[in-house]
């Protein structure tokens, strides 16, 4: 090896490379991280938001194993909003809005300062493999550097082109060349690759656009901070606005749908269902005559506007003509055109659950090239398959999340088992136990396993460790704070009048007593500090709803094996999606075991489907 040999060393300094670093340096192992530029470290290459609905759980759960997403999305962010704060803190997802060159300096900060960690700025070409395992990396410009472990994290780069109306690029970014060598020695490999699309939207000139038009949309106050080791939000908070598509805009586009890169015959992969580019969304909604468009400021300094909704590889007239047809956005200048973009990935039941590949010990794989699609899911991955990595070479147990404890857990195991057939996005829905699974009880899930794992800094440990002693004593007081309904009901408790004691704990739980409620009649609780009543108030309400909920899967795993009656009609079960009824009437799995091994079918689809099953049989038997 003509360089340096490191422990671990992770190629790509995007989202699940800056965590996979910082993961494995944590572990005290020496790491490298290969990047082509360090000046980009931390970019965010497509909207500048981290979190909201299943990512904002994701973002938790990286921070309670001491991972830099939250905290670095806390510096840079200057709007914060919880999505669905009308509903149940079990759907709610937090969501930033950052500057973008915030967010790049702080993630470089974190990563500058982050112990037995060092950044090598080079193009990794291939792969140094010796008797079936890696040994370490050969650079573009003929460096080589040792190592034990490999995390590839090439997000768009493997063989990534981009396309922009009949115009197609060669690029893993735009203005950044694709990464070719690393492709050849994966399929050298024997593993299974495919392509897949992302996209996104045309960047536009803030000081162009005519706000007094469009429906302001204002961040929560005070601001709601990702990372439980941030006191409170120091920037300067901003605005964002909402225009919509017009029937013009759809004209526009239904006009000029064959010059397309999508729907020319150019792009032939899947690109993500949940986020589909304006072509996708005039094309299968047809009957919709206007899409809401969010107009998201890109920085506090940058009057640059990311129009987040505007995703399209349409060639450069159309995309100005659909803008200018919107309110608002009449006189828009463009700053930069929007694009499509294809890559490599590699299957991901090609993986461990570990993130380690099968075919070759020593090599991990995180975040796009593993088929997913955002930065948290890229960045959860990074921390999952760096952490590993960094165990492995220690001699030490992998850490593996269970899907019953995390979402990330959910996520690692729909891939490994599952693959995909489209960019994989977390939501809410994938996860079984959700309930459990909230963003606000993440470090209650997690930190302690981090700690043991040692993926937990003292800083952390100690701010949990405090938080924990402070839960259990509340909780200790909730519950032997007992009272009938007559006592109950003197102080302004509405309780039945039915006999039954009821401890402070189980009367949080009820949607019309709040923790102040309580204090009239137990005035000692006030030692409980606010923050503490919050989480304790959200774990009493769902308490009960969590073990139904795990009975309910046990009961699932139990008759997995049941056979799927000719008679089922998916179409007709109306609490399954439109996406899963499609897939199980295209496909007719045979048994309940079949239809969980199709990609997107969630155990809750599952409960479903067992329900009409008994249901049926019931039925027949009487």
């Amino acid at each position: 090896m003509s360089g340096k040999a490191y422990d671990v060393i992770i190629v790509g300094g995007g989202h699940a490379g800056c965590e996979a670093a910082a993961a494995a340096a944590r572990l005290g192992v020496s790491t490298a991280l290969v990047t082509h530029k360090r000046a980009t470290i931390g970019e965010m290459s497509c909207n500048p938001a981290i979190g909201g609905l299943g990512k904002g759980h994701l973002v938790r759960e990286i921070d309670a194993l001491d991972g830099l997403m939250g905290r670095v999305a806390d510096a840079a962010g200057i709007q914060f909003r919880v999505l669905n704060r009308r509903k149940g803190p079990a759907v709610r997802g937090p969501r930033a809005q950052a500057d973008r060159a915030l967010y790049r300096a702080a993630m470089q900060k974190a990563i500058a300062e982050q112990p037995n960690l060092e950044v090598i700025e080079g193009e990794v070409d291939d792969l140094i493999v010796d008797h079936g395992r890696v040994e370490g990396v050969a650079l573009l410009d003929g460096r080589t550097f040792g190592t034990r472990a490999v995390v590839l994290t090439t997000g768009t780069f493997l063989r990534g082109l981009i396309h922009r109306g009949e115009e197609t690029t060669p690029a893993g970014r735009l203005g950044e060349k694709p990464v070719l060598g690393l492709s050849k020695r994966l399929e050298a490999l024997g593993l299974q690759l495919g392509r897949l699309k992302t996209g996104t939207p045309a960047r536009l000139d803030g000081t162009s656009i005519d706000f007094s038009m469009l429906e302001a949309q204002p961040g929560d106050e005070p601001p709601e901070p990702f990372s439980s080791l941030t006191e409170t939000i120091t920037n300067r908070q901003v605005m964002c606005h909402v225009t919509r598509t017009t029937a013009e805009t759809h004209r526009i586009i239904a006009d000029n749908i064959h010059r397309s890169a999508m729907y020319s015959g150019r792009i032939q992969s899947r690109g993500p269902r949940y986020c589909p580019s304006i072509e996708d969304k005039i094309v299968r909604f047809a009957d919709r005559d206007s899409h809401q468009i969010f107009l998201e400021p890109e920085g506090l300094d940058d009057p640059t506007i990311y129009p987040n909704g505007l995703s399209t590889s349409l060639p450069a007239d159309v995309q100005e003509a659909f803008l200018r047809s919107m309110p608002g956005l009449a006189d828009v200048r463009i700053v930069k055109l929007g694009y499509a973009i294809e890559y490599d990935h590699v299957d991901p039941r090609e993986l461990l659950p570990t993130l380690a590949l099968r075919r070759l010990p020593g090599l991990y794989l995180a975040g796009q090239i593993n088929g997913t699609t955002g930065y948290e899911e890229a960045a959860a991955q990074g921390l999952i398959a760096g952490a590993n990595a960094a165990l492995a070479v220690s001699d030490r147990a992998p850490l593996m999340l269970s899907r019953t404890a995390s979402y990330i857990g959910v996520m690692i195991d729909d891939l490994v088992t599952r693959g995909v057939s489209e960019p994989y996005r977390m939501f809410t829905s994938r996860a079984e136990f959700r309930l459990h699974l909230r963003s606000d009880n993440a470090d209650q899930r997690l930190t302690t396993l981090g700690v043991e794992t040692g993926l937990v800094g003292p800083v952390r440990a100690d701010h949990y460790a405090k938080k924990a002693r402070r839960l259990v004593a509340g909780r200790a007081l909730l519950e032997t704070s007992v009272t009938t309904p007559s006592e109950a009901r003197a102080t302004g408790l509405a309780v039945n009048a039915d006999g039954q004691k009821r401890t402070a704990f189980e009367l949080l739980s009820y949607p019309d007593i709040a923790a102040e409620d309580l204090l009239r009649r137990w005035p000692d609780l006030h030692v409980i500090a606010p923050e503490t009543m919050a989480q304790l108030a959200v774990d009493a309400q769902y308490a009960v709803y969590v073990d139904r909920q795990r009975a309910d899967i046990e009961a699932v795993r139990r008759d997995e094996a049941i056979a799927i009656p000719d008679w089922v009609d998916y179409a007709a079960i109306s609490g399954l999606s439109i996406e899963i009824r499609q897939k199980l009437t295209a496909r007719r799995p045979a048994t309940l075991a079949q239809a969980q091994a199709i990609d997107g079918v969630t155990p809750a689809a599952l409960t479903l489907i067992l329900a009409i099953i008994k249901r049926g049989a019931l039925r027949k038997a009487s």
